[in-house]
């Protein structure tokens, strides 16, 4: 109950009306949205931004899950960072060991069985070019072993916003789209089937693709985002040989 008196009073006095007013983001298809029980709202990933904007379009409370580190800080600003976050909903995770998705899993399923609405990003981690990525099946687990609806959910304009590695870039009116809700009932009892998980993943993230109109890559963006870094000390070596004009010496005549 504080949770959600705290996650109200932010969204609907404190910072809620701040966002809008600034941004002025728009949302379509919030009948999509079921009024009560449980129902998963799968996302694409843009910018840190996106969690504050995609709720704001509804009147129920997201949940989602957090880094560990925003829980457990110590001194004022520790303290600030817990009561925030814990009062928004999040669910803490520990995101670096080798359980980190299994423990999210059961956290959300936790979420789920409160019959609350559970956001998640299928691709796992923020898209670094504005690109959707190929989906982590994990979503699909969830919603076999829970039987909770997805509903797609696209994101537009929060990369502009708030663009990778920097804290803000320019003042856009964001976009959010809300799909019909999806059901895989259809393929109860499969949950341990890989293909069957592979094509339900496959089908969110299209369905996500279609609302957000982004150039899809059959790649995790985890793999991407590695090869991205990889090729950045390529180029500069070849900018910086470019650039190195050869040094002047003596010739020698050919007889």
């Amino acid at each position: 109950m504080t949770t959600k008196l705290f996650y109200s009073f932010l969204k609907w006095v404190a910072l809620g009306p701040i966002l809008r007013a600034v941004f002025r983001p728009t949302y379509e298809g919030t009948d999509n949205i079921p009024r009560k029980g449980a129902a998963i709202m799968a996302s694409n990933h843009l910018s840190y931004a996106d969690w504050l904007f995609m709720p704001l379009g509804m009147k129920r409370m997201v949940r989602f899950v957090a880094k560990a580190e925003y829980f457990t800080g110590t001194g004022a600003k520790g303290f600030l960072q817990k009561a925030f976050f814990s009062g928004t909903g999040n669910v803490p995770i520990d995101r670096g060991g080798a359980t980190a998705a299994e423990g999210a899993l059961i956290a959300a399923k936790r979420v789920l069985a409160e019959g609350e609405l559970f956001g998640i990003y299928p691709e796992g981690t923020r898209s670094h070019d504005g690109k959707l990525y190929r989906g982590r099946t994990g979503i699909a687990r969830l919603t076999l072993d829970t039987g909770a609806p997805v509903i797609p959910v696209a994101v537009i304009g929060t990369d502009v916003i708030a663009p990778p590695g920097k804290k803000f870039g320019r003042l856009v009116h964001p976009r959010v789209v809300f799909g019909e809700p999806l059901d895989f009932s259809r393929y109860e009892g499969m949950a341990n089937d890989r293909y069957i998980l592979r094509a339900i993943t496959d089908e969110i993230v299209y369905e996500i693709l279609k609302l957000s109109g982004q150039e899809y890559v059959d790649m995790y963006a985890t793999e991407a985002k590695k090869l991205a870094n990889d090729e950045k000390p390529a180029k500069k070596t070849l900018r910086r040989s470019k650039a190195t004009p050869a040094k002047a010496g003596p010739t020698k005549d050919v007889a």
